[in-house]
């Protein structure tokens, strides 16, 4: 562990929008300190329907500052992170019963023109040449195709805290805040570290509270809230996987009668993902245990059902997850209708703030990033012009960079190479050991899992358990066998991890 004891900031929270904060202040030069309570991006920062998008529906309630907003976000992180991020078609099949023509149309109009585009196509409707598009639904209606993007939600997260920590910031992982006192020169933070039991303290001149669904319990429990506290509404989100429904790389938005829409999505090469709900979520309880209900379930398969020609049930659920998405409160009669927007509420004893963000999306995380470092620091923002680790690829061009990778790994398995190339990017090679050879590569688990990415997801992205490794720093969760699994947890039993997983 770090031996600082004094920082300028602490960051709680490891989600997307508290590694983004984390992330920015480290590089205006403030020492940083970042706690999160389990692993990065272990709650709503893994269980989003990871899109990059300005929110089209958002139009629809006259969000129109928030869609602009994220439209230009969508371009910044394309061009810094396009290993993560990718352009997806979205073909929105007219449901006049629900929206009329116009009205689609409008809201397409307005989503090609609110914002600059660069990398993502503007939107048409959908002709008769193009009807491999049509050919999976039910029925086949008027559509039409725009473009928005497709992101690995949590390694988001993950690589906002590995560029933190290399520009100065400390990540303490499995550590939660337990008391916040305010004193003459800075803020004492009393931390639990869940691995070792033992409580110690540290103190900041600011903190920032990115606790998600959290935040309002960690004012409440520090007795830092009072009137004036924003109110929040948590939704829960669920998603069903499925065996992919149809061929293509495009994706589907589909219309319900709620006026809601699913999304089906092409998911890990051989899977469909469809979502999201939205669910009332009790404040009181625990946002850590929340999972898909048999009504959800029944939601999103009947829109599917709906919309395909191809039927399924709940045997051909595969997998779920479900997150908890910590809403401003609004006042909106529907949880469809709750802004996606933000507010940072700024608490102040003496000299000394402590930001809580209430709200907020994907998309929007690094200007809101940017937002708060902006009030803690008069030093210039940066990372609209950075890339992520791993990101600085050549024109943004990723086939002509795996190209290139399958011409110097040509004696590694193609999916291997693709897979470790979207996963890292220009950083593949440190995840691949720089291997000449598969002996290079060390160990093989199976599943095409090998020991040097372990290693890398260990020592390089905060990993600790199976589930990190399998379902945050990557997706293998799905492809792997039980065997696998086994062998992999045999392995992090046997070996050396660094102190933060002991």
């Amino acid at each position: 562990m770090n031996g600082r004891h004094s920082y300028d900031l602490c960051v709680i929270g490891g989600g997307i929008n508290g590694t983004g904060i984390a992330r920015d202040a480290a590089g205006r030069g403030l020492s940083v300190l970042l706690i999160e309570q389990n692993d990065l991006a272990s709650a709503t920062s893994s269980a989003s329907s990871k899109l990059i998008h300005g929110g089209l529906r958002y139009l629809e309630y006259g969000e129109f500052r928030l869609v602009r907003e994220a439209l230009q976000e969508r371009e910044i992180l394309f061009r810094n992170a396009p290993h993560l991020i990718q352009t997806r078609t979205f073909i929105l099949p007219r449901a006049k019963e629900i929206r009329p023509a116009w009205m689609i149309r409008t809201g397409l109009f307005l989503y090609d023109h609110l914002a600059r585009r660069k990398a993502f196509h503007g939107s048409r409707r959908i002709g008769r040449r193009e009807s491999r598009y049509l050919e999976p639904l039910a029925e086949s209606p008027q559509a039409f195709a725009y473009s928005d993007g497709w992101v690995d939600d949590s390694r988001l997260a993950v690589l906002n805290a590995v560029d933190a920590q290399e520009r100065g910031a400390t990540i303490l992982t499995r550590t939660e805040c337990t008391a916040i006192a305010s004193g003459p020169e800075n803020w004492s933070l009393t931390l639990l570290s869940k691995k070792t039991g033992q409580h110690f303290e540290r103190t900041a001149k600011t903190v920032v509270n990115a606790a998600g669904p959290w935040v309002r319990h960690l004012l409440d429990q520090t007795g830092l809230s009072d009137e004036k506290t924003p109110q929040m509404r948590l939704v829960k989100g669920s998603h069903i996987i499925v065996p992919r429904l149809y061929e293509g790389n495009h994706c589907y938005i589909l219309q319900q009668p709620d006026r809601r829409i699913v999304f089906a999505l092409p998911y890990e090469q051989d899977f469909t993902l469809i979502g999201t709900t939205d669910t009332p979520f009790a404040f009181e309880q625990n946002p850590a245990k929340v999972a898909i209900d048999e009504q959800e379930k029944t939601y999103l398969l009947q829109a599917v059902n709906h919309s395909f020609k191809e039927k399924i049930d709940t045997d051909r659920i595969l997998f779920s997850y479900s997150g908890v998405r910590p809403l401003l409160e609004d006042a909106a009669a529907s949880a469809r209708a709750v802004t996606r927007d933000y507010k940072i509420h700024k608490i102040q004893k003496d000299s000394l703030n402590l930001y809580s963000i209430f709200g907020g999306k994907i998309t929007t995380y690094r200007h809101l990033a940017e937002d708060v470092v902006d009030r803690i620091t008069k030093r210039p923002a940066w990372t609209a012009r950075t890339p992520l680790p791993g990101g600085d690829i050549p024109a943004c061009d990723m086939g002509a960079f795996i190209a290139r990778q399958k011409n110097r790994y040509a004696w590694a398995p193609e999916t291997l190479i693709v897979r470790t190339a979207y996963a890292y990017g220009t950083r593949m090679d440190a995840a691949l050991n720089h291997a000449a050879d598969m002996t290079g590569l060390g160990r093989t688990f199976g599943d095409d899992l090998y020991e040097a990415e372990i290693r890398y997801l260990i020592d390089r992205e905060f990993a600790c358990t199976t589930e990190d490794i399998l379902w945050r720093r990557s997706k293998r969760g799905m492809h792997v066998n039980p065997k696998t699994v086994a062998a992999l947890e045999e392995y992090l039993h046997r070996h050396p991890k660094p102190t933060d997983c002991s």
